[in-house]
């Protein structure tokens, strides 16, 4: 649980290249998941980017899901695998996300598919996202490395 911040880069085939700056924070409210929330800025201008929250539960002690909803009309549920970096969990991990379903309103750009890959490893936390979007397929998109304030 915790804030992480700093600095991403994104680049997909239908965009150009560009860098960001990222909050992400998982909280808890006492039932068995986390909440979260993600927010990014443009790197050079400052203005807002993109946000997303959701929840995440760990299914068993090696399995998670997550859901996720986006301002832009996305909806995602992931599941996969967590390996802890220790026996309580508590030094942090590393969390193998696939979609299982991505679904939009109307409006939204259609997103096939999404990875994620999350390792925490003490007061680090860094990730890889994928997609299929747009007409692409399955593609790297961000990647970020923040650290616990």
């Amino acid at each position: 649980m915790g804030t992480w911040r700093g600095e991403g880069q994104g680049s997909y085939p239908t965009i150009s290249s560009f860098g960001y700056v990222e909050e992400i924070t998982f909280s808890h409210v006492g039932k068995p998941f986390l909440s979260y929330t993600q927010k990014t800025r443009d790197r050079k201008t400052d203005l807002p980017l993109h946000a997303e929250s959701g929840y995440l539960r760990l299914v068993s002690p090696a399995k998670v899901e997550v859901v996720l909803a986006h301002p832009t009309g996305i909806l995602e549920a992931l599941a996969g695998s967590f390996q802890a970096n220790s026996a309580d969990g508590h030094e942090g991990g590393l969390f193998d996300l696939a979609s299982t379903e991505v679904v939009g309103t109307a409006t939204s750009v259609p997103v096939d598919s999404t990875s994620r890959v999350i390792t925490v490893a003490g007061d680090i936390l860094s990730y890889d996202f994928a997609m299929a979007a747009a007409g692409q397929p399955h593609t790297h998109h961000l990647s970020a490395e923040l650290r616990r304030v």
